[in-house]
């Protein structure tokens, strides 16, 4: 008889092979960025950015909505006693017109669908709804729950709440077509914050992380991220809550615009892999 540490060495073609087998799949699948979702091997992939410009950006503006609407810069901010929406002329930074919310709201995430330019507020359950070109305020609807960031695909406004669920209004009657989880495999991506609609895609800043996901509004599924990771301005590296926040698609131009709460600058980026 011998021992355990005496036993003779198994056959290596038995054992080395299967093993090495599995190692190369493994690698395959890190390699590709595969997740493992209801049965089904999906590939989530990764892009890189370039920058292309570099715009002023005011500094005292906490960034929570951002888009482009023919060639201006729309912007929402937050905080008590300072949230505003703004109309700005984006090569030069001048603000062409703006209207203060009072004290008592915080402002939050904007989109324009069908002639009206929503603005959603944090925790008072009310979206502004204005003129896009005066900013005079024509309505206000209701909703429930926290209101962070908003988005308009052509057919319904798309509202995110700090949770992992996109939920779709009618614009008109503001009522709750539909709600999506937001998933990549298995897990959950909570804390999505500011939307943007981008060639059939849902792209999201995800609160205090540097990455955008990019999300199939149909299922909410990831498709994949954008890695921001570097652009942050220095000057505002050490603020923990100057996070990435504002992603504006210029439709008619094809460019990106990013910029983050109390950033000193607006960023024109191309997404790469």
């Amino acid at each position: 008889m011998t021992s355990d540490l005496e036993k003779p060495a198994k056959p290596k073609g038995r054992w080395q092979r299967p093993l090495a087998l599995v190692a190369i799949f493994a690698a395959m699948l890190i390699g590709f960025g595969v997740s493992w979702a209801a049965g089904n091997f999906q590939q989530i992939e990764y892009w890189r950015y370039r920058e292309v410009a570099k715009y002023d950006h005011n500094r005292s503006d906490f960034t929570q909505g951002l888009l482009v609407h023919e060639g201006i810069l729309y912007e929402g901010t937050g905080q008590f006693g300072q949230s505003k929406l703004q109309r700005v002329d984006l090569a030069t930074g001048r603000v062409l017109n703006s209207v203060s919310l009072n004290k008592q709201y915080f402002g939050e995430g904007i989109a324009i669908a069908n002639g009206e330019l929503f603005q959603l507020t944090w925790k008072n359950r009310i979206a502004f709804v204005y003129d896009p070109e005066t900013l005079r305020l024509t309505r206000t609807v209701r909703y429930a729950g926290e209101g962070w960031g908003l988005t308009f695909d052509g057919e319904s406004l798309i509202m995110s709440d700090g949770s992992a669920t996109l939920r779709f209004y009618d614009p008109k009657e503001f009522n709750v077509q539909r709600r999506v989880t937001v998933h990549d495999g298995k897990r959950t991506i909570d804390d999505l914050n500011e939307l943007e609609y981008i060639q059939g895609e849902v792209w999201a800043n995800i609160w205090h992380q540097d990455n955008i996901v990019r999300i199939d509004p149909k299922t909410g599924r990831v498709k994949g991220y954008v890695d921001l990771g570097g652009l942050k301005p220095l000057s505002v590296r050490l603020n923990r809550e100057a996070v990435y926040n504002g992603i504006a698609w210029d439709e008619v131009n094809r460019k990106l615009y990013v910029t983050g709460k109390n950033w000193p600058n607006l960023f024109e980026i191309q997404v790469t892999e």
